[in-house]
């Protein structure tokens, strides 16, 4: 299975500004995923999306050249990563370049192993799903089935529609949440589906205890405080 691993890093993020080059210890944000995706035995091609000159510079500094740059129309506040993948897809189909299964590295998940990564391949090939996605488990008390929303009287309803509340924890059926670190899609699924996920979507539980995905001021305190505090073994293990 040939995979291509997307690194997206536009240039205009408005939380943090500048936030994928943004020193976080030593050196830029998006270096992280970099480093750990070319560390990957499991992933065929490796290539950072911007539309951003100095973003592509920082780049191959850091070891990863850009095939080409994203255009600008790509690259507003509300594009959807899928338009991004679709965009970077066909760019490549154009060079003659096909890929079976592409991979979306978010840079604000800088504490993700190469480990990680190729664990996500090995069980999204195992399990021969539309795509596969990293988790983390819900705790129970906002697992869905205790979950509710407001109508217009303002009365609660159960928000996945059910009739009766379980009423203990210990019978509750897992619940899961995506956190970001890696997404993984056939590419068939992409271009013929437009859905970066399909009918089918395996997973992979989370484990690592640094997993933290930056998408404000607090997160990246966070984040900072993981790194002068040397908490991030895992982020070690290749």
């Amino acid at each position: 299975m040939k995979i291509l691993a997307i690194i997206p890093a536009r240039g205009g993020s408005k939380g943090i500004p500048r936030k994928n080059i943004k020193l976080l210890g030593d050196k830029p944000l998006m270096a992280y995923t970099i480093q750990r995706a070319l560390e990957s035995k499991l992933l065929n091609t490796v290539m950072v999306s911007t539309e951003d000159e100095e973003i592509a510079a920082i780049a191959e500094q850091n070891g990863l050249k850009v095939p080409f740059m994203r255009p600008e129309r790509l690259a507003q506040d509300f594009t959807p990563s899928l338009d991004v993948v679709i965009n970077v897809l066909e760019t490549y189909k154009k060079q003659d370049q096909f890929f079976d299964a592409v991979m979306i590295l978010e840079p604000t998940n800088p504490f993700r192993t190469t480990n990680e990564i190729d664990e996500c391949i090995r069980i999204f090939k195992a399990k021969d799903s539309d795509s596969l996605i990293s988790v983390k488990e819900v705790p129970p008390q906002f697992n869905p089935h205790w979950v509710f929303e407001e109508n217009e009287a303002s009365i609660l309803h159960k928000a996945i529609g059910e009739t009766t509340i379980i009423a203990r924890r210990q019978i509750l059926p897992k619940a899961f949440a995506r956190d970001g670190s890696v997404y993984l899609t056939k590419v068939d699924v992409v271009l013929n589906q437009r859905s970066l996920f399909g009918e089918s979507i395996s997973y992979r539980l989370n484990d690592n205890p640094n997993q933290i995905n930056i998408d404000n001021l607090e997160d990246w305190k966070a984040a900072e405080k993981i790194i002068k505090q040397k908490q991030f073994s895992l982020y070690k293990v290749v």
